[in-house]
């Protein structure tokens, strides 16, 4: 499971490590987007935004420097016994499509059947901006997502949906407002018990659509 930080991880060709860019570096590469684009990056109004723009990247991509392992990590035993369904759903989330680098924005219902330990849940929210906040696919944040809960807590299984609004085909190419895609990761008894899943299905309402 990639749950490492790519910034610290080796790459793929030849196992190189990846070498971050300077700031000055960054910003030049926004002037240059910028006069490719036909706009002149010395007037007024675009003076500050190579270095705006470097800004809003590091709240973007802050995800790059969490590590969901070390979120996960405290749990707490002293449940008195709660042996039931843990839900957290409409976790909001922002992330930016690695094909397009365009923003895909949703929510996230996750469930888990807790194995005598339970974490706090500020720390599935931040879970979710851990893995959110990367040049991602829909797809992969769901598996991400699921597989980090189960590996860490190891729990009797858990459940992930997201539903994602993707600016890369509701403001260009097909152009299609309104349109969502539902993913889902199902592990443990919600995979294998119906019931289970049912049950977590109906406590956060069949999802069919973001909130946008």
């Amino acid at each position: 499971m990639d749950m490492k930080s790519p910034r610290n991880a080796k790459a793929r060709n030849g196992g190189k490590r990846i070498a971050k860019p300077s700031r000055a570096e960054a910003e030049k590469a926004v002037r240059t987007l910028i006069e490719w684009a036909g706009d002149d990056p010395d007037r007024e109004g675009l003076l500050d935004t190579p270095a705006r723009v470097v800004r809003a990247y590091e709240e973007f991509f802050a995800g790059y420097d969490s590590d969901p392992v070390q979120i996960l990590r405290t749990t707490f035993e002293e449940t008195n016994g709660y042996d039931e369904m843990i839900v957290l759903r409409d976790i909001r989330f922002n992330s930016h499509c690695e094909h397009h680098m365009v923003p895909i924005v949703g929510r996230v219902h996750v469930g888990y059947l807790p194995n005598k330990r339970v974490v706090g849940i500020s720390k599935i929210a931040r879970l979710v901006d851990a893995f959110g906040r990367r040049l991602q696919i829909q797809e992969k944040l769901t598996t991400q997502i699921a597989n980090s809960i189960q590996e860490v807590l190891e729990p009797q299984g858990v459940g992930v949906v997201v539903e994602g609004s993707h600016q890369c085909m509701t403001t260009r190419g097909v152009t299609k407002p309104g349109a969502a895609l539902v993913t889902s990761r199902m592990l443990g008894v919600f995979r294998s018990d119906p019931t289970t899943r049912r049950e977590f299905l109906n406590m956060i309402g069949n999802p069919t659509g973001p909130v946008v």
